[in-house]
């Protein structure tokens, strides 16, 4: 099997029994495990009870699977969810599966998944019964991951505040020319080199998902999981040349160069000093 931390992972998702505001966060976790090559959302899109997903089915680059409700009460999405995992289980495309749903229906499939030697995580909220949790090699409560972006969102909240207030009494010092005339009409771009707060975030709960017991995070590991969570992320949108720079630019982040036996290797570690 790949390395655990690069396994190539299908996503599979319940859309009936998970919270339609939960994939964002699901996602970045996922990519702290692996890649996720195969990423799938099962239900009934005709259904006016699941047609918020849409935006962040966009946003996460999820396909829909579309799938009728025959019968009233029987749930046809999960006999669809079983049926594309096992087809994509037999065509060796994937070291791993995430199931993303609080259905103990699911129980059996992760049983028989693990039993193939496929490495299976398990997302669902804290209602999910304890059967399916237990067949998952891993299970993330989906409570959890909320709570961390609700106090992440919090943080940068408070932060954009801060930086407001600074700003205000910025230009309040400055309204006042040496003439006497009030008002700046200086039109003031942003520097070169700039780093929008919720980069800065992203960044810090990067390395919160890899740090060590120590808190410092590999370089190479922190820029891997960065361009996984945000495929566009790149130093040089920022004027960076290289992260590294763009890290030691920050205030907020530590970077330690730790010397081997080997000179020539002399690998960079991060730590967030507000964590």
């Amino acid at each position: 099997m790949t390395d655990q931390n690069n396994l190539r992972l299908a996503v599979l998702i319940d859309a009936d029994n998970v919270p339609r505001d939960s994939l964002k966060y699901a996602m970045d976790e996922i990519a702290i495990y692996g890649t996720p090559t195969i990423k799938r959302i099962y239900g009934d899109w005709t259904s006016p009870n699941i047609g918020g997903w849409k935006q962040s089915l966009l946003e996460n680059a999820v396909t829909p699977i579309q799938q009728y409700s025959y019968t009233t009460g029987k749930n046809s999405t999960d006999s669809a969810m079983i049926i594309d995992a096992m087809d994509i289980l037999y065509a060796g495309q994937c070291d791993g599966f995430v199931l993303v749903s609080s259905d103990s229906d699911f129980t059996r499939l992760a049983i028989r998944l693990r039993e193939a030697g496929m490495y299976v995580i398990g997302m669902g909220e804290k209602k999910t019964p304890s059967p399916f949790i237990v067949a998952c090699d891993k299970f993330i409560y989906i409570e959890v991951l909320r709570e961390r972006e609700v106090k992440a969102a919090a943080a940068m909240k408070k932060k954009a505040e801060g930086k407001k207030k600074a700003e205000s009494q910025k230009k309040q010092e400055k309204s006042v020319s040496k003439t006497g005339k009030t008002g700046d009409k200086t039109d003031k771009l942003l520097p070169d080199k700039f780093v929008p707060d919720e980069i800065e975030q992203l960044i810090a709960d990067s390395i919160a998902d890899i740090a060590a017991e120590d808190g410092f995070a590999d370089l190479s590991d922190l820029g891997n999981l960065l361009i996984k969570k945000q495929p566009d992320f790149d130093p040089r949108n920022y004027g960076f040349g290289k992260l590294s720079n763009m890290l030691r630019s920050l205030p907020r982040f530590e970077v330690v160069v730790r010397p081997t036996s080997d000179p020539n290797v002399m690998p960079i570690f991060i730590r967030d000093e507000e964590a």
